[in-house]
Parts: C-alpha cells; structure tokens; sequence
C-alpha cells in the first residue's frame, strides 16, 4: 500500500466499522429483534425492559451515525486530495476489513467480556455468538483479498 493511498484505507477502515454497527442495529436489533445493546442486562419481554433496550439502542446508533460521518468526511477528504488516485478497491477491501472488526469488536466486547447481550437467545447462543464472530472473520480476509489485489494493480 503506498502512502499516497492510505487516507482511502483510513476512511474504508472507519466507514465499514460504522457501517458494521448500523448493520448489527437496524438487521438484528430492530428488524428481527434478536437482541438489543443490553438484551443481557435488561429483560426484554417487560415494558420497562424495552423501554431500557430501546433507548440503549438510540446511543449505540448514535454512535455509530457519528463513526460513519466520520468516515465519510475522511474519504471526502481522501479524495478531495492533491496525490491520492481514487482506488475503488481500496475503499471497497477497507470497507468489508471495517465491516469485520466491528463484528469481532461486538463478539469480543459486548458479547464475551462485558456480557451486555448475545446474538440471539435459547439453546443457540453460543453457535449465534460464534457465528457472528466467524463472519467478521470471513468479512476481515474478504477485505484482505480485495486489499491484496487492489495494491498490485
């Protein structure tokens, strides 16, 4: 990777995180209520339990709206840059690695060391949690390969 080209990998990095996080919120949280940010913590078959989630839920989407801007200003940036050639590839490759380290940040963090909630609940909890897990991985070497092949061209 040149040196030239590592704000468009910066600002991939950054907005597939964010956009990890969106994914995991609205698809799984909301769509299929599987669980929300503190499902673990707070039940979710109450009023007050939802209440709790849902606003739980409001900061963590927060927080990733402000992590995706962000990541949209770098790439603006990026390409808005004297000596940085646009490299689909690059940012397409940065967006999936994001994208993986989001889901390892959740499993890792939220789901194994803090306990705040687990994928889905009932006898598949541990399969659920390892295969989000096994998907950030899949998505991280996906990004690799697309990375690997934008620096050779």
């Amino acid at each position: 990777m040149t040196k030239a080209r590592r704000p468009l990998l910066r600002s991939g990095l950054v907005l597939g995180f964010g956009l990890g996080g969106f994914f995991d919120g609205i698809v799984l949280h909301q769509i299929f209520q599987l669980h929300h940010l503190t499902s673990s913590i707070y039940p979710m078959d109450t009023v007050a339990g939802l209440e709790l989630n849902t606003f739980w839920d409001g900061i963590f989407h927060a927080a990733m709206y402000a992590i995706t801007l962000i990541g949209l200003v770098l790439l603006w940036r990026a390409l808005h840059r004297r000596g940085v050639p646009f490299a689909p590839r690059i940012v397409i490759g940065a967006i999936a690695v994001g994208f993986g380290i989001f889901h390892l940040f959740d499993s890792i963090i939220n789901h194994w060391l803090l306990n705040l909630h687990h994928i889905c609940y009932g006898p598949n909890l541990m399969a659920c949690d390892v295969g989000f897990f096994v998907i950030g991985v899949l998505l991280i070497i996906a990004g690799a390969v697309t990375l690997r092949a934008a620096t050779v061209t």
